[in-house]
C-alpha cells in the first residue's frame, strides 16, 4: 500500500483512490506566466512528475491536471512596461514554461487549461457562492468570499481565524478594507481598471481573482472530490486554503481527498530571493548543468524536505549519475562481448539481486515517495552490478542472467525521469584522440613497454578517461 503525507491531516495515510486503479491529481502550475520559471518552481514540478511517474509505474492510470494562470496583475504590468498586450506576454511565457518542462523531461499534463479559457466557469462558481451567502459583491463591482461563512477555514494550514485577524496588516490606506466586510475576506472577482483585460459579468466588467481558477479547473476536469491536490509548500496559505474554502462552500462536498506539498529550495543554505542576488532561472541553470544531473540532484532529497542547491551539490550529483551510467555502459560492453566461455557469474544470485532490489525500491517509494532512499538502493545495486561483471568474460548464459541487471537500472532510473537509454544513445563514441591513445597503450603493453603504456594512460586521464583491461580487451570509461 502506498502511503503519503497528507498536509491537512499532518500525518502519513494510505492512498485509497476514489476510483480503483485511477489517481486524479491536480498540481498548480506556474504562479503566473509573466517571466521564465526559476529553479524553485522547477523543483516542485520535477517532484510531482516523479510522483506521477511512480504511480504509473505501479500500475495506476493518472489523470494529471495543471493550470496556466494567463491573466493577473504581474502579466498586465509586464505588458504595460513592454507596450504589448497581456495576451501576448502570457502566450510567450506559457510557451517558454512548456519548453523548460520538456528540457527537464517533465511529462505534459493530461489537461493544461488556461484561466482565460475558463472565465464562464469561474463566473458561474462565483455566482453560486453569492447566491448561497458565502460571497458578496461591492458597489464597485468586486466580489469577495466571506471567510467566516466557512467554519473550517484554516484547517489545511493549521491557522486560527481569530489569530489571523489580529495579525492582519491594515490595508485601509490602500482603499481595500473599506470595500470588504472582514479583513480576511479574499477576492473572487475584480472590477476592471482602465486598460486591463476584462470580461462581462453580473457584477460588471472585470476579471477573476487568482484562487478561483484552480477550483473551477479541478472540478471541471477531475470532478469532486478528486484524489490529490499538490503544489509547493508556499501555496498552502493562502492559495490552497482559499481554494478549499470556496470549493467546499459552493458544492458542500470534499474538495480534495489528500493534500501534498513539496519543500522549498535554498541556495547555499539561504532562501532564494532577488534581494540576495541568488535568484536563478531554470533555463539559465540548464546552460551549464545537464538536465539529468539536475533531476538527480533534486530527487536525492525527499520531496517534502528543504533542498539546498549549490555548485558542490551539482558536482556531486554529476559524479553519482556518471557512476550509474558507467555501470550500464560496462554491462552493455560485457553483454556485447560475450563469448562461448564457461559461465563466470552466478545466474541465481543475479536473479535474486534483481528481485531484492526491486522490492527495496518499491518499499522506499511506497513510503511517501522516498526518492532519497530509493536512489540509495539503486546506487547499492549499481555497486553489486559492477562486482558482478568486473574483469569477467561473460558467456551467452551469463548474458541472459546479466541483462535483467542492466535493464533494472535503466527501468528504475526511468521512474525518476532520467532516461539512461537516451543519454547513452546520445553518446557519440570516443574522440579520435582517445581511440589513438588506447591503441598506443595496447601496443605498448603487448611490447612490454610499460613506460610508454603508462604515459598513454596518463594522457587518457588528462582527457577525462580511464581504461580497464579485461579478458575481452581494453574497456574505456569516462571519468
Amino acid at each position: 500500500m502506498i502511503r503519503i503525507y497528507d498536509t491537512r491531516m499532518h500525518k502519513k495515510v494510505d492512498l485509497e483512490t476514489l476510483q480503483h486503479g485511477v489517481v486524479k491529481m491536480y498540481v498548480c502550475g506556474p504562479p503566473t506566466v509573466y517571466n521564465y520559471i526559476h529553479i524553485g518552481n522547477a523543483r516542485t514540478f520535477i517532484s510531482f512528475d516523479m510522483i506521477r511517474r511512480y504511480l504509473e509505474w505501479r500500475g495506476y492510470e493518472v489523470v494529471f491536471v495543471q493550470n496556466v494562470t494567463d491573466v493577473d496583475d504581474k502579466i498586465i504590468n509586464k505588458a504595460n512596461e513592454e507596450g504589448r498586450s497581456a495576451a501576448e506576454v502570457a502566450e510567450q511565457y506559457t510557451a517558454a514554461f512548456i519548453e523548460d518542462m520538456h528540457a527537464v523531461n517533465v511529462k505534459d499534463p493530461t489537461v493544461r487549461p488556461k484561466a482565460t479559457e475558463e472565465i464562464d466557469t469561474m463566473i458561474a462558481l462565483v455566482q453560486k457562492l453569492v447566491d448561497t451567502g458565502h460571497a458578496y459583491a461591492t458597489d464597485d463591482g468586486d466580489v469577495y468570499f466571506s471567510v467566516r461563512s466557512f467554519p473550517s477555514y484554516g484547517s489545511l494550514s493549521g491557522r486560527n481565524i481569530d489569530e489571523m485577524e489580529a495579525g492582519h496588516r491594515d490595508l485601509r490606506t490602500e482603499g481595500i478594507e473599506d470595500r470588504k466586510r472582514d479583513p480576511l475576506d479574499f477576492a473572487l472577482w475584480k472590477a476592471a481598471k482602465p486598460g486591463e483585460p476584462s470580461w462581462p459579468s453580473p457584477w460588471g466588467e472585470g476579471r477573476p481573482g487568482w484562487h478561483i481558477e484552480c477550483s473551477c479547473m479541478s472540478k471541471k476536469y477531475l470532478g469532486l472530490p478528486f484524489d490529490i491536490h499538490g503544489g509547493g509548500a508556499d501555496l498552502i496559505f493562502p492559495h490552497h486554503e482559499n481554494e478549499r474554502a470556496q470549493s467546499e462552500a459552493a458544492d458542500g462536498v470534499t474538495f480534495a481527498e489528500h493534500w501534498m506539498h513539496g519543500g522549498m529550495l535554498q541556495i547555499n543554505g539561504e532562501k532564494m530571493s532577488k534581494s540576495l542576488n541568488n535568484f536563478f532561472l531554470l533555463r539559465d541553470i540548464l546552460e551549464t548543468v545537464d538536465p539529468n544531473v539536475l533531476r538527480f540532484l533534486m530527487l536525492q532529497t525527499h520531496y517534502r524536505s528543504p533542498l539546498d542547491f549549490s555548485d558542490e551539490r551539482v558536482d556531486e550529483a554529476g559524479v553519482a549519475l556518471d557512476r550509474i551510467m558507467n555501470a550500464v555502459k560496462a554491462l552493455d560492453w560485457a553483454l556485447g562481448n560475450a563469448t562461448a566461455a564457461d559461465d563466470a557469474i552466478d545466474a541465481a544470485a543475479a536473479a535474486d539481486l534483481v528481485r531484492a532490489t526491486r522490492a527495496k525500491f518499491i518499499e522506499a517509494m511506497d513510503d511517501d515517495f522516498n526518492s532519497s532512499k530509493a536512489l540509495g538502493d539503486v546506487f547499492d545495486f549499481v555497486g553489486e552490478a559492477n562486482t558482478l561483471v568486473a574483469g569477467k568474460t561473460l558467456s551467452a548464459a551469463d548474458a541472459e542472467a546479466a541483462r535483467p541487471v542492466r535493464d533494472l537500472i535503466v527501468e528504475l532510473m526511468g521512474v525518476f525521469g532520467v532516461d539512461l537509454e537516451a543519454a547513452l544513445g546520445s553518446d557519440e563514441g570516443l574522440p579520435a584522440e582517445v581511440e589513438e591513445l588506447v591503441a598506443v597503450r595496447a601496443e605498448a603493453r603487448a611490447n612490454k613497454d610499460w613506460a610508454r603504456a603508462d604515459e598513454a594512460r596518463d594522457k587518457l586521464a588528462e582527457l577525462g578517461y580511464t581504461v580497464k583491461d579485461t579478458p575481452q580487451g581494453p574497456q574505456v570509461e569516462r571519468l
